[in-house]
């Protein structure tokens, strides 16, 4: 479009978006000219203490008034250069404040320097006082138009909820101008918590901060709370228990500040204010990884990923994506997974070549065709069945999958010249007690054995549960509060280690940076969590009260299932690595001719139809103890 047909667009009274901004400018317009006028008047006045009929009669009156239309062009073109008619007033802060101050003062000193070149006299102290009072009466009028437009647009008849903010720091300021602010916003923040004693008697934005976290049952009573918001996003997991279960026994409902990241662009939505989740209590510290490393061995790499589709192999593929490998092959025997994560990494990642394998690690002539195609030269192994009462209902599905389709994919990655291999493990591996444990020793076992054989470097990383995967105990939890309980545990002294998805997955990568001879990586898992005490929480933090409002019910432990997991075996030993979160579990001596043997027994055994391959896994596994000695239940198949 040319110049002046944007002018002519601009001028386009049919259009009623721009007609309504024309009338809005006019209207500023008009207002700053009645105020630069009445403005112009009352810094002489002051100057002359208010002696009108002295003022009257000086040279200076008549100065100013001759200038007066030549003042106030300068008036309208200063102050739209500003952009004084062009800002959101309803949305104003310090930075619409500076340029009105900045335009008023650049209006006066050029007016001072024009009447001086022309030897119009006026008093020295006038373009002074001028700048200030033209600077107070537009942003009086601009800020009163702001609280006008906010009170006006507030739905009538919206209540508020009296809310309590903890903390007092930058992520609460953007919070509480939200809050204040927003349309949409149904809190109305009396009161402010932080520890900081130099922060407490002040105020942030007329809100009062009244005290410390010891100081929150006392201001809640006082200020009659009913709704907590938790706004330090810096603030770890276990300082947010602590914070969490104070606010809890207010009664209040808690909402909580997530990310840090949220207020990077200086403004807060205030949808992402949510209620405190399990997620936000189970987490650590930042897990922190040396990216370094992980970048040079897999930059320019083809890597692949085995069930790149689930919880942990999804996200791989998500931070392998950020470290550029030159192809990422996404290797899952459901499609729907394998879909999702491939359309996402096209949207954050367009410019990575991603390929979708469908087939099974079972199949080894479809594991000969990938790697014969695309020769990855890095491979995570993160498809397994892992669902332990499944798996001791169908064990022999679990051998077939986790047993010989790692070992597939092991001679696979040997035979095609894979640098690294990564086998991801589980905690239940040591000392199991069920099939799918017993499984996932085997596949260790075969680690070991490729690693004493192969140019490549076969390792394992072993972990415990991890939040919100699928088939995890907190997605359970959460249907069964959604639905009105019971909650059912298995047996009230259970506990299990957790970490989030991604935790787990960028110590993965760091782990496959020391990869070096059938080492078996154990990874940090923290404190273990009593599994009563988790449903409780979650209880409690969806609003009800265990044992009253919603039943906790001990249901026994399930098929397999033992009251604590380990993450080494006794005769493993342990030694550190730079990372101090990454441990290394000493390779296990293994009759490499009687593993052979064994294996090829099992997997006979395993495509029997009536073949029970419990006690030849106690025989290759000896640390496995099934609860039930064996013997193969009922209808198992």
């Amino acid at each position: 479009m040319t110049q002046s047909g944007k002018s002519r667009a601009f001028f386009d009274m049919r259009d009623p978006d721009r007609r309504k901004k024309l009338i809005r400018v006019i209207f500023l317009s008009i207002v700053d000219v009645l105020l630069a006028c009445f403005v112009q008047i009352f810094s002489l006045a002051l100057r002359y203490e208010f002696q009108f009929q002295l003022m009257a009669a000086s040279e200076h009156m008549d100065n100013l008034l001759a200038f007066l239309p030549v003042y106030l062009i300068m008036v309208l073109l200063f102050f739209r250069l500003a952009g004084l008619y062009s800002s959101l007033w309803e949305f104003a802060g310090l930075e619409e404040a500076i340029r009105i101050i900045a335009a008023s003062a650049l209006v006066s000193i050029v007016q001072f320097c024009v009447m001086l070149v022309l030897k119009r006299r006026i008093p020295r102290s006038f373009p002074f006082l001028n700048a200030v009072f033209l600077s107070l009466a537009i942003g009086i009028v601009r800020y009163s138009y702001r609280i006008a437009r906010s009170m006006l647009r507030q739905p009538q008849g919206l209540r508020r909820a009296r809310t309590m903010l903890v903390g007092a720091g930058a992520a609460a300021s953007v919070a509480l101008k939200d809050l204040s602010e927003a349309d949409t916003s149904r809190n109305r923040v009396v009161c402010i918590i932080d520890d900081d004693p130099l922060k407490q008697g002040q105020r942030m934005r007329g809100v009062p901060v009244v005290g410390g976290r010891k100081d929150i049952p006392a201001m809640v009573r006082r200020y009659q709370v009913e709704q907590i918001i938790l706004a330090i996003p810096s603030a770890t997991a276990s300082q947010l228990r602590e914070l969490t279960s104070i606010c809890q026994d207010t009664g209040c409902e808690t909402k909580i500040l997530p990310s840090i990241t949220q207020i990077a662009s200086g403004r807060l939505d205030i949808r992402a204010i949510r209620k405190v989740q399990i997620e936000d209590l189970l987490g650590r510290d930042s897990v922190s990884v040396n990216l370094e490393e992980i970048a040079s061995y897999v930059e320019g790499k083809v890597v692949l990923v085995t069930g790149g589709g689930g919880s942990i192999g999804s996200e791989l593929c998500r931070q392998l994506a950020a470290h550029h490998p030159s192809r990422l092959l996404i290797f899952d025997i459901s499609e729907n997974g394998a879909y999702a994560i491939q359309q996402e990494l096209a949207h954050t990642h367009p410019a990575l070549r991603v390929e979708v394998l469908i087939g099974s690690i079972r199949d080894a002539a479809r594991l000969d065709s990938v790697f014969d195609t695309y020769r990855p030269q890095i491979v995570y192994h993160a498809a397994a069945h892992k669902h332990v009462p499944l798996m001791e209902e169908n064990p022999r599905e679990a051998v077939k999958n986790n047993v010989f389709g790692t070992r597939n994919l092991c001679e696979a990655a040997d035979r095609f010249g894979a640098e690294i291999f990564v086998q991801i493990s589980t905690d239940k591996a040591v000392n199991p007690t069920n099939v799918m444990g017993a499984t996932k020793r085997i596949c260790e076992m075969l680690v070991q054995s490729f690693s004493r054989r192969s140019d490549t470097k076969f390792v394992c990383v072993r972990f415990g549960n991890v939040l919100g995967s699928s088939g995890s105990v907190i997605p359970l939890f959460r249907r069964q509060i959604e639905q009105g309980g019971p909650v059912t545990v298995t047996h009230k002294d259970i506990i299990r280690y957790f970490m989030t998805i991604p935790e787990a997955v960028s110590l993965v990568l760091q782990a496959g940076a020391y990869a070096s001879d059938g080492e078996i990586f154990v990874l940090d898992m923290g404190e273990p969590v009593r599994i009563d005490d988790l449903a409780r929480n979650m209880i409690r933090l969806s609003g009800y009260e265990p044992d009253v409002d919603m039943e906790v019910r001990y249901v026994g432990l399930r098929p397999g299932e033992k009251l604590f997991e380990e993450l080494l075996l006794d005769e493993e030993g342990i030694r550190s690595t730079a990372n101090q979160l990454i441990h290394i579990g000493k390779p296990l001596e293994i009759d490499e001719d009687g593993f052979r043997s064994q294996l090829a027994a099992l997997e006979v055994l395993c495509h029997q139809p009536d073949g029970d391959v419990r006690p030849l896994l106690r025989e290759i596994v000896p640390t496995y103890q099934p609860e039930n000695g064996g013997v193969v239940p009922a209808g198992v198949h």
